[in-house]
């Protein structure tokens, strides 16, 4: 079943988000050669829990960390450790805050030191797939347009996307109704209405779309060893486009779409 907020619940979603927006503010100028992905997860929930916050992920269905830290080939579910980031390595941040009751989710990659332009350019593809599919977030129109503009963008830039893992509703809890995959057809898929709030997240390959899990059950891998990359953000359907809960500029990054 899919949760239509009200307006007093998509401000509590829009408090939750910039939580997670002010967590990657923290973390982005820390992402350098030798840091090490638990630092960087005692910082995010340092910062999560300065805003009377608590770290979604921590404990959820037994994950050990306050956040994911994927680095690589790890396309998601990666597990904070005293792995030191590399010059040259990507690294996915992904953030879960709760506040309220309430939940914001988002995820960044980053790129540490100077990385390939393969790398960088597969990053950048990413990001651009998330602004392509929410183009198409908006009342009248069907999850199916969000997730082929994901598709479409990655696919033209040689890239791949992994079937395992997808998007999903969120609000009081994580991860509610839809699901919503990063590829699919127009015109199919459930009808986007005001109210509705959404994870979109595209999860994009460097090579071939087939995933691996490790031994741990959570840490998730290209099955070839190549980069993914990961972006995410919180939305919630307006009467006229989307608002993009989780980032500091929200309210300059309201996308009405015609």
């Amino acid at each position: 079943m899919i949760i239509i907020k009200s307006a007093r619940e998509i401000e509590l979603m829009r408090e939750a988000g910039q939580v997670v927006a002010e967590v990657f503010k923290a973390l982005e100028p820390l992402v350098v050669p030798g840091i090490t992905t638990k630092e960087l997860a005692k910082k995010a929930e340092e910062v999560i829990r300065s805003f009377g916050a608590y770290p979604t992920f921590k404990n959820y269905n037994g994950f050990p960390g306050a956040i994911c830290t994927s680095v690589n080939d790890v396309l998601v579910h990666g597990i904070p450790s005293g792995q030191k980031l590399k010059e040259g390595d990507i690294v996915s941040l992904d953030v879960g805050a709760t506040l309220n009751g309430y939940n914001g989710d988002a995820c960044r990659t980053y790129l540490v030191g100077k990385v390939s332009k393969e790398a960088a350019d597969l990053v950048r593809v990413t990001e651009e797939c998330f602004f392509e599919g929410i183009k198409f977030a908006k009342p009248g129109n069907h999850l199916g347009d969000i997730s082929n503009a994901i598709q479409e963008h990655a696919e033209k830039h040689g890239y791949s996307v992994p079937r395992d893992y997808t998007g999903h509703g969120i609000g009081r809890s994580l991860h509610e109704d839809p699901s919503i995959p990063n590829y699919g057809e127009k015109g199919h898929g459930v009808l986007l209405k005001e109210g509705m709030c959404l994870a979109i997240e595209p999860i994009i390959h460097q090579g071939r779309k087939e995933t691996r899990l490790m031994k741990d059950n959570w840490t998730a891998k290209t099955i070839d060893g190549k980069l993914a990359s990961h972006y995410e953000n919180t939305i919630v359907i307006t009467k006229d486009g989307c608002e993009i809960l989780t980032m500091l500029t929200n309210k300059e990054d309201n996308v009405k779409n015609g």
